[in-house]
């Protein structure tokens, strides 16, 4: 089993959930935090199983953390 990083956003309405490092998209969305998670997981699941293991960065150098900031544009 291998651990992903996931972000988490709280929107207004609820709350948007995506893998980080995933090849392609896979977005979780719900009301609630915990809810969210559990929705990408769901998602993330279907999509090894649609695409296979190498939708995962593989070999690539793994990431260690994933931060938020803000930026002026």
């Amino acid at each position: 089993m291998k651990q992903v990083k996931v972000i988490i956003e709280k929107h207004p309405d609820g709350y948007v959930a995506y893998p980080v490092g995933v090849k392609g998209v896979v977005v979780g969305e719900r009301d609630s935090y915990e809810d969210a998670l559990r929705d990408v997981q769901s998602a993330l699941k279907f999509h090894l199983e649609t695409f296979g293991a190498d939708v995962l960065d593989g070999d690539e150098t793994p990431i260690l953390e994933a931060f938020v900031a803000e930026a002026s544009v």
